[in-house]
């Protein structure tokens, strides 16, 4: 009675939790994408979307994709044959684990009329598909803390999921080995199913099955005459046979069983069954009641997310959905790492030390952000160094065995907190140009205000600090940014200009306005001829420093060979670098 209401409590929590899961789906939002569109309305067009996938020619694309990549795993076939057969064994392991043991009632008993556990093929089944989940978490583990290249540090979360797993599979095993050897087992079996036999015909079962059951008696010890066998053999046919096949071809127990047998006595006595049959049960229906908060959603996330990807394109499909399918991508990242063995910027995590730079540590910063977590600046000034890092080189997305569009992911969650007002200094600089490739599909006239918001910011700085009357601005004559330039161009450099006004003349920028100097204040050659004079205050406060492109066109044409492009570069790393420090 306490087991069935506890079956029913955990499988209760476990719905709620997914309706849960899925309400903060369609409530939640990661990037720009759905902001401002209500509840009913996403849940109406993942309605509308759903239908017009069913009955469209993408159905086919559906089913294609759900049966290859979601069931079969061929898209991390493809990249990965270790972390393939890592997948595959814990996936498939579990799935049978769970149709045939746990749901056995619903699935296997109306597919198989004669079903016991204890017959073959399910005991070798049963067994097979848990050395299989057994082996994918050792691999996991093994490939987490011995594999070569960038991983990603392991969370809480991944220890409660190789745990949960681990307990689940190994109080299996125990159990089933405690059955195989107790001499309780085999007594309550006498008497529920043995008739017809008197005293010397039980004795003479129980020794048919210390010798071929693998059964730890202490009322008879073997070696046994052929007789005695004999006469087991034939009453074990007549009441046992049916339901009771040898144990041997559940391999993982009996093994077990023939380990533990020296104690075989001892944990029998100590009820060690009912012991083992608790931890195995509350283990597997904490991880069902736990599901839906947990790593493990992934289960039934990640083929959401590969499904989704398949069908959905970027601008066409509704707004709406796309922020709703952020939200389900969320929780179908398995934290695997493949996205940051494939970073082509982890490298410089070393150095910085910024989490959020690696692609796989993003995910759980941006469910915080999704879940509507006040962050102070500082965590919202560590999401954002690690998105603005971003090369957008796409490999992330490409690595992802769950199918997540993460690079779209990190475009929508930089716009968002882009319009939190807080100036990204990343912006302008050469990180900052697929943001610009991409700027029609930053909505609402968004591209332009944080651009203009970080230029005010170093512009701000600068004459902040020169009132206040400390060094970091760059009075005339200041050596130190001077030695620095120097250093950089010692040979070919800005003393060599004498405005010729070439540079200027070749620059697509100056030729983009009608009066260039009302924009830009100070051209090129200017530029070049106000550094030689240390007039920094008008080269950093000049639109053409935060404006040039970065084509080369100014340096190509100089016939003095002044490093024209090069020089407004590292002006631009001054001047952000001193306005980070101000």
């Amino acid at each position: 009675m306490l087991h069935s209401f506890l079956v029913y409590l955990a499988l209760v929590l476990c719905g709620v939790g997914l309706v849960y899961r899925a309400a903060v789906w369609f409530r939640g939002c990661v990037g720009i994408e759905g902001q401002g569109i209500s509840t009913p309305a996403r849940v109406m067009a993942a309605a509308r979307g759903i239908l017009g996938t069913v009955f469209s020619s993408k159905v086919f694309i559906l089913i294609r994709v759900f049966l290859l990549d979601g069931i079969f795993l061929a898209r991390t076939l493809r990249r990965d044959f270790y972390r393939w057969l890592m997948h595959s064994c814990i996936f498939g392991g579990f799935m049978v684990l769970l149709l045939m043991h746990a749901l056995e009632k619903f699935v296997t008993l109306p597919l198989f009329p004669t079903y016991q556990s204890t017959l073959n093929p399910f005991m070798f089944i049963r067994d097979f598909a848990g050395a299989a989940v057994f082996l994918g978490a050792g691999m996991a583990v093994c490939r987490r803390f011995f594999g070569k290249g960038r991983r990603p540090a392991s969370s809480a979360m991944d220890a409660y999921a190789i745990t949960i797993v681990s307990v689940v599979i190994l109080s299996g095993f125990a159990l089933e080995a405690v059955k195989i050897t107790s001499q309780s087992v085999f007594r309550d079996m006498v008497e529920e199913y043995v008739v017809g036999g008197d005293g010397q015909e039980t004795k003479a079962l129980e020794a048919y099955w210390v010798q071929e059951f693998g059964v730890v008696s202490g009322n008879v010890k073997g070696p046994f005459d052929v007789q005695t066998l004999e006469t087991g053999r034939a009453l074990h046919e007549m009441s046992c046979q049916q339901c009771h096949s040898r144990p041997h071809s559940a391999f993982a127990g009996y093994i077990v069983s023939r380990a533990i047998a020296p104690a075989a006595g001892a944990l029998d006595r100590a009820n060690a069954r009912t012991v083992l049959w608790w931890m195995h049960f509350l283990a597997c229906l904490f991880g069902l009641a736990y599901l839906p908060f947990s790593k493990m959603l992934h289960l039934f996330a990640t083929p959401l997310s590969l499904v989704l990807n398949a069908v959905m394109k970027d601008g066409v499909s509704d707004p709406a959905n796309v922020a709703t399918k952020q939200m389900i991508e969320l929780d179908a990242c398995t934290h695997c790492g493949a996205c940051t063995a494939a970073c082509s910027v982890a490298g410089v995590f070393p150095e910085i030390g910024n989490p959020n730079i690696l692609p796989s540590e993003k995910i759980a910063s941006l469910k915080a952000l999704a879940a509507g977590r006040k962050l102070d600046a500082s965590e919202i000034r560590t999401i954002q160094d690690g998105l603005h890092l971003c090369t957008n080189c796409n490999r992330c997305t490409d690595a992802c065995p769950a199918g997540i569009g993460l690079r779209d992911l990190w475009f929508g969650v930089r716009e968002r907190l882009l319009r939190e007002g807080i100036p990204e200094l990343l912006l302008l600089s050469p990180f900052a140009l697929f943001r610009g490739i991409r700027q029609e599909s930053v909505h609402d006239g968004g591209y332009l205000p944080p651009v203009q918001t970080a230029m005010r910011a170093v512009s701000e700085q600068w004459d902040a600090a020169k009132a206040r009357d400390v060094s970091i601005p760059l009075e005339p004559g200041e050596k130190e940014t001077q030695k620095a330039l120097n250093a950089a161009f010692p040979a070919g450099s800005f003393s060599n200009c004498y405005c010729c006004v070439t540079c200027s003349n070749s620059c697509p920028v100056v030729r983009n306005y009608e009066n260039p100097k009302e924009v830009l204040a100070v051209l090129p050659h200017q530029v070049m001829h106000a550094v030689g004079l240390s007039l920094w205050d008008l080269v950093f406060s000049s639109g053409m420093l935060w404006n040039c492109l970065g084509c080369y066109q100014c340096q190509e044409n100089c016939p003095q060979g002044v490093r024209v492009a090069d020089i407004l570069y590292e002006l631009k790393n001054v001047a952000v670098a001193r306005a980070g420090k101000a």
